[in-house]
């Protein structure tokens, strides 16, 4: 009887229900979403503190990644949310700007030499083997373009420290990642002997990565001369592109940070009138968005916090010192005020996506080596995630440059 009660209600769900993937993803969304919201209208800060604080609160519970390698689905995310951001970026970076102010182009190479060099410093003064302070300072070279990007688009956020900020972020992400494949060239060398596989390793990158993003600029600029990529089925369409550009870059072993952000300084420097998009392609784009903010806001734990919180004060205050000194400094030869420089320098300290994406591709090369690193970078990531979007905000309002209030 009991057998026969039960086939007849096949129909009905299992006792307790089951959710999926697709439950939590979308709570995700409602749950962000909405803090974003109640952080910007009641607060004034940025949204992204608030789904930045999901993901805090998520891994609190042992639910993020808290310092693990990042899953498949989870880099996914990561991966696409960049490639957006980065294009974006990168079509608003003019190059023909550091040729005819050269003091640029100075403050950002000596901004990311002593930002590294602090960094390697604070870690080895701190009882930081070498092999470990070195890539760890290669890593924290870059700015999160994702930080940036959200906060400039969000405030509406136009004016000299602006678009310096684009400039330098743009240009702190090619040396981070160019700095982390000669460290990856380096451990070759160390693990496995090959020091062919160290030169031609980052060559290989370098090279491949600049085709696919020419592939992809000159494909953007084909469409470009048909239809007006303001409307939402372009936008559509161009996100397809970057897609696709995307997965030929992971089916190549290419750099997934390089190849949108050189696609769209090719693009930018193609012509003389610049290229306007909507913001982050349109809702997909923002949701995928919002999504890479709870990603790396989860990838704290306590042991992480235990094994590095430390050192990770330390990465962070060295960072924010090397770079605000050397925008301060260089201020006035390229042409700001030091009111600008220091604003400038405060506006470059924060680091998420970029920095999580370099330290996956370390880790899924060399683990065990990976693992030495995981507690400084992931803490300093982690604090780095929440108090960003604030010290950028913070920035741009110091010299009036932000327009929502």
């Amino acid at each position: 009887m009991t057998g026969d009660t039960r086939s007849d209600l096949f129909f009905l769900p299992s006792w307790p229900p089951m959710p999926d993937a697709v439950l939590w993803v979308s709570l995700t969304i409602v749950v962000a979403g909405l803090l974003g919201e109640v952080v910007f209208r009641w607060l004034r800060l940025p949204r992204v503190v608030g789904y930045a604080a999901v993901g805090t609160i998520v891994s609190a519970f042992g639910l993020g990644l808290s310092g693990a390698a990042l899953k498949p689905s989870f880099r996914l995310i990561v991966d696409l949310a960049l490639a957006l951001l980065l294009f974006e970026l990168g079509s608003r970076i003019n190059l023909r700007w550091l040729r005819t102010n050269p003091w640029l182009l100075a403050t950002s190479l000596a901004e990311a030499l002593l930002s590294f060099a602090a960094v390697y410093l604070a870690l080895t003064l701190l009882g930081a083997e070498p092999r470990v302070a070195a890539p760890i300072a290669a890593i924290m070279i870059a700015t999160s373009a994702a930080i940036v990007m959200r906060v400039t688009s969000e405030f509406d956020a136009s004016g000299q420290v602006t678009e310096r900020m684009i400039l330098l972020t743009g240009l702190n992400t090619f040396y981070a990642v160019l700095a982390t494949k000669f460290v990856v060239g380096w451990l070759h060398a160390a693990y496995a002997g090959s020091w062919v596989r160290s030169f031609a390793h980052p060559l290989y990158l370098l090279a491949g990565s600049a085709i696919v993003a020419a592939l992809l600029a000159f494909c953007v600029s084909l469409i470009a001369r048909r239809l007006d990529l303001r409307n939402e089925n372009a936008a559509l369409l161009l996100i397809g592109m970057i897609l696709l550009a995307l997965s030929i870059t992971k089916m190549a072993n290419l750099s997934t940070l390089l190849v949108p952000l050189l696609a769209g300084v090719m693009l930018r420097n193609s012509t003389e009138r610049p290229w306007i998009w909507p913001r982050h392609f349109g809702t997909a784009g923002g949701a995928l968005v919002l999504l890479l903010f709870v990603v790396t806001g989860s990838v704290w734990s306590f042991d992480a916090l235990a094994a590095g919180a430390g050192l990770g004060l330390a990465v962070s205050v060295a960072r924010l010192a090397a770079k605000t000194l050397v925008t301060a400094a260089l201020s006035r030869p390229s042409g700001a005020s030091l009111r600008q420089g220091v604003a400038l320098g405060v506006a470059l300290v924060p680091i998420s996506g970029t920095a999580l994406v370099l330290m996956s591709d370390l880790q899924r090369l060399y683990p065990e080596f990976a693992a030495l690193l995981a507690g400084i970078v992931f803490s300093t990531v982690a604090v780095l995630e929440l108090i960003g979007p604030i010290v950028v905000q913070a920035a741009l309002r110091y010299v009036h440059e932000d327009r929502v209030r």
